[in-house]
């Protein structure tokens, strides 16, 4: 019992290292994939909203390595909580499936836009794959692979992971989603005996060792990821006195692109989501001011509250920051959404991160006898610079003089969109183009201004590198 114990651990021990190997092999030596997207139109979620999370998804899984060959849509008042959409549809949905399986184009996977109850992936499984069961017994055939947007992100991070605090977190992430959703995957224990009399019993089944055995991985994994967070707490102390300054914005805006001019560093950069996932810190030196610049991993929408950990690293450089630098992609239709979102999940995660520390009984900031705690630090109290970006990708549709129709977003010019937004936050927003270079000078200048500003403020005296005459 003991030895089929170790051997268990070992396994998921194991599980993450073998399955990013495989991973990485597949990703590098297979062909794109095929997948179908499915999405509803919502009371909450209109059509256009629809339209939007699905082009997200689609890029999503172009940065997986896999193609959207179709899309289905359809309009209910809620998910269904069997099969996430109406039977008819799913049933469209498997004909489609069915139509392309003889062909060099089959589908491999089908993705769903919202994430699925364990319910619900069981019985769309069954429903995809019920007509080819006898070709995946006898042809060894693959079955259709139903997945949803939040292992679709999982599976981005697990190969974008490079240093052991993500992967840890990637891991952590990967067993918390497997471990409501197992169903007897495994053939490790079939079933336990008592010692072999009558008054024992039947011992634990399967799928309850599994789950006990994911539990104690969990459990491990966290002691792993507090280790790591104090000594990067460490290494933050030991930074110097010098304004700490963090990129943040959502995914795909050209922070890291902003990192590298900025630095002069060469941070992976590429137009796919989530192409940087560890927080990097540079030193930078603009004219005779030193500074930290931290680049951190971007936020999306619909977050799953699996990878809420995963932005913990995120998390730390954002509160210990001097200064935030919002970076906003403005060629994208809904840019201004984007901005909201990144701006509620940074609050969201740094309440939530408040609670976990007055409940932890160790937090030096836990609530006392007479009530007094020191108090946190919120995103609306650093200041910011917003840097909208890609302004050389902006494109508008101008409306006729006669065309007495509302004014949509796809009709305002650049220029009216940096008057209301320099109206609304006067000199702390610049418009730039990371990839053209447009307006780095100002960029600088105003990096120059608002850093010596606080450079002063926290370090009277602390001299700069040189004396500036002017």
């Amino acid at each position: 019992m003991k030895i089929k114990y170790y051997l268990c651990t070992l396994f998921y021990k194991q599980f993450y290292t073998t399955a990013k190997q495989l991973y990485t092999t597949l990703y590098n030596t297979m062909g794109k994939l095929n997948a179908v997207l499915v999405g509803l139109i919502t009371p909450n979620q209109n059509e256009e909203r629809t339209k939007e999370y699905l082009d997200e998804l689609a890029f999503l899984a172009d940065t997986n390595n896999t193609t959207c060959v179709k899309r289905f849509v359809q309009r209910l008042d809620s998910p269904n909580t069997s099969t996430y959409v109406g039977e008819g549809k799913l049933q469209e949905i498997n004909q489609y499936v069915q139509q392309l399986a003889d062909t060099d184009d089959f589908i491999d996977m089908v993705i769903f836009d919202d994430e699925l109850s364990p319910r619900q992936l069981r019985n769309i499984e069954k429903a995809l794959n019920a007509h080819n069961q006898n070709e995946i017994k006898d042809n060894h055939k693959q079955p259709v692979r139903v997945i949803d947007r939040t292992i679709l992100i999982l599976e981005i991070f697990l190969h974008r992971a490079q240093t052991s605090y993500a992967k840890t977190q990637v891991e952590m992430a990967h067993l918390q989603y497997m471990l409501p959703r197992l169903t007897r995957m495994w053939s490790h224990l079939d079933r336990q005996r008592g010692g072999g009399t009558t008054s024992r019993g039947m011992g634990e089944t399967q799928i309850e060792a599994d789950k006990r055995i994911i539990g104690q991985r969990i459990a491990l994994l966290r002691e792993e990821l507090k280790k790591i967070d104090r000594q990067m707490a460490t290494q933050r102390q030991n930074r110097g006195k010098m304004v700490r300054v963090a990129l943040v914005g959502y995914t795909n805006v050209g922070k890291s692109t902003i990192m590298n001019l900025i630095s002069k560093s060469e941070v992976f950069a590429e137009n796919k989501l989530f192409a940087t996932l560890d927080t990097t810190v540079r030193k930078v030196t603009i004219e005779n001011l030193p500074f930290l610049l931290s680049d951190t991993v971007g936020f999306i929408r619909k977050l799953p509250h699996h990878l809420v950990e995963s932005f913990k690293s995120t998390l730390d450089e954002v509160r210990e920051a001097d200064l935030l630098i919002h970076v906003v992609d403005i060629s994208h239709p809904n840019f201004e959404e984007q901005y909201e979102v990144v701006e509620q999940t940074i609050n969201e995660l740094l309440t939530k991160q408040t609670e976990i520390k007055e409940a932890d009984p160790w937090s030096k900031n836990r609530k006392s006898g007479n009530g007094n705690r020191k108090s946190e630090k919120t995103v609306a109290q650093i200041p910011r610079i917003v840097v909208f970006n890609k302004i050389d990708a902006f494109t508008y549709v101008p409306k006729e003089e006669d065309d007495l129709t509302p004014v949509k977003r796809e009709n305002i010019s650049l220029e009216e969109l940096q008057r209301t937004w320099m109206a609304k936050l006067h000199d702390d927003c610049i418009f730039i183009s990371a990839r053209q270079k447009t307006n780095i000078d100002e960029l600088k200048a105003l990096f120059y201004d608002r850093i010596k500003a606080i450079h002063i403020q926290r370090y009277p005296y602390n001299d700069f590198l040189f004396q500036q005459y002017e």
